[in-house]
């Protein structure tokens, strides 16, 4: 049986942050995820989390200047010491919080780039983000985002994530699989879960093409859930997904799949 983590930056958007996790836990998600904690303090978003009987799963880590269009650092020459201090700054969060994954965004490239030197920035600091994590139990997920949606990211394909993971060999280094981007970028997806399910370590779904509820659009999320149960996860499935009206009134798609909302 799947089990559902809510994504609070996409979801509940009709509510103030603080009070998502009281909305997702009254919907029946009994987990969370969002793209960034560092608002906020981690002892008062620990307080939500108890609150409402709620797991945190994700979040990532500081990406550099996002309003300026960064979305991470891991890949970008010159900005080693940039990233290990924002990668502390989340490992002090995760401690906190509880989650055992942490998302490192590996940047989107400038026009030119030499790809090759980017990549090897991105291994040395992977390898490095792994050693640190490791001594909290906490594992690094790297992950596949399609170009329509991040132009000039680095990292597109999922076989790429996961010669990546391989390369650098750490226990603790997992791909995180984004239906949603796989989709757009190569599809089949079925068949790349079943190929690669030993070295992923979290799970997103949205429909495509318009990132709205799983129950829209092209992709047979049933058939997929099933796909992945019987292929062994057991981890959360991040529901990273732009609701199309209200976030609870679109949720009538997981409504076998969860028991807090069956008992509503």
């Amino acid at each position: 049986m799947p089990r559902f983590a809510a994504n609070l930056t996409m979801m509940y958007n009709e509510h103030a942050f603080l009070d998502r996790f009281g909305a997702a836990a009254r919907d029946g998600f009994e987990a969370v995820e969002y793209l960034f904690p560092y608002e906020f303090a981690a002892a008062e978003l620990k307080s939500r989390l108890e609150a409402h009987g709620l797991t945190q799963v994700l979040f990532n880590a500081p990406p550099g200047d996002w309003a300026a269009g960064e979305r991470g650092l891991a890949s970008l020459p010159g900005r080693e010491d940039e990233f290990r201090r924002g990668l502390d700054t989340a490992l002090t969060y995760a401690r906190v919080l509880g989650n055992d994954k942490l998302h490192v965004m590996a940047g989107v490239l400038p026009a030119g780039a030499d790809r090759s030197r980017h990549r090897d920035v991105y291994l040395r600091n992977l390898e490095y983000a792994a050693q640190a994590a490791s001594a909290d139990g906490i594992a690094i997920v790297i992950e596949p985002i399609n170009p329509r949606d991040m132009p000039g990211f680095f990292l597109n394909r999922q076989d790429d994530a996961q010669a990546i993971r391989r390369e650098i060999a750490a226990p603790n280094l997992q791909v995180q699989f984004d239906c949603y981007h796989c989709q757009i970028v190569e599809g089949d997806i079925a068949k790349k879960l079943e190929r690669d399910m030993p070295g992923i370590g979290h799970i997103q779904i949205a429909g495509v093409p318009d990132r709205h509820e799983p129950d829209t659009g092209e992709l047979n999320y049933p058939y997929l859930f099933e796909r992945i149960d019987t292929l062994g996860y057991r981890g959360w499935i991040g529901c990273e997904y732009r609701p199309k009206a209200g976030t609870s009134d679109g949720l009538g798609w997981m409504q076998p799949y969860l028991p807090r909302a069956q008992a509503r």
